[in-house]
């Protein structure tokens, strides 16, 4: 299968709700997790900000199909990952590795010192995938404002937080 990483455009805004909801499917995995499949995601005019803000790729198949995306934003010279996800279709298939890839290489490209994130630490899909990227966990002594920020937010929306970490990659 033939797959493209570039820079979304306005147009694949529309698009990605779907990919999302999509994505998310995959929390019905874990009980405690499951209400996450359900929940809202951006909507088509919050991904087109983001999009216009020019720190989302899209992964497209040949015949134009969008099959996952990555959103990010620049905090302190370092790209923070703020959503990666593929398309159930699409999942197993390395379209989230290239996607990650494409955004490890921009901030290469851009000079930022490091890639962050925040996930889930014990979810394959998560924690061990990011592991296997490059990525290390972090020890609360060497988590930025930002990424405590990220977490304090997400606990706020009803994300266990003894299950989240936070991540980095450097650059460096």
């Amino acid at each position: 299968m033939t797959l493209s990483i570039r820079s979304a455009r306005p147009a694949d805004a529309a698009a990605l709700p779907a990919i999302e909801r999509s994505a998310a499917a995959l929390f019905r995995l874990d009980p405690a997790l499951a209400w996450l499949a359900d929940s809202d995601v951006p909507d088509a005019t919050q991904h087109l900000q983001a999009i216009e803000q020019g720190k989302v790729w899209v992964a497209e198949q040949i015949d134009g199909q969008l099959a996952g995306f990555l959103r990010a934003v620049e905090i302190d010279r370092q790209l923070h990952v703020e959503e990666l996800s593929v398309h159930q279709h699409f999942q197993g298939r390395g379209f989230g590795r290239k996607l990650l890839s494409g955004a490890i290489e921009y901030a290469r490209r851009q000079q930022l010192q490091a890639v962050t994130l925040t996930t889930f630490r014990d979810l394959p899909w998560n924690a061990p995938f990011y592991q296997r990227m490059g990525f290390v966990l972090l020890r609360e002594e060497d988590i930025d404002a930002h990424l405590i920020q990220a977490l304090n937010d997400e606990v706020a929306h009803g994300l266990p937080g003894e299950r989240r970490c936070a991540m980095r990659l450097s650059l460096d």
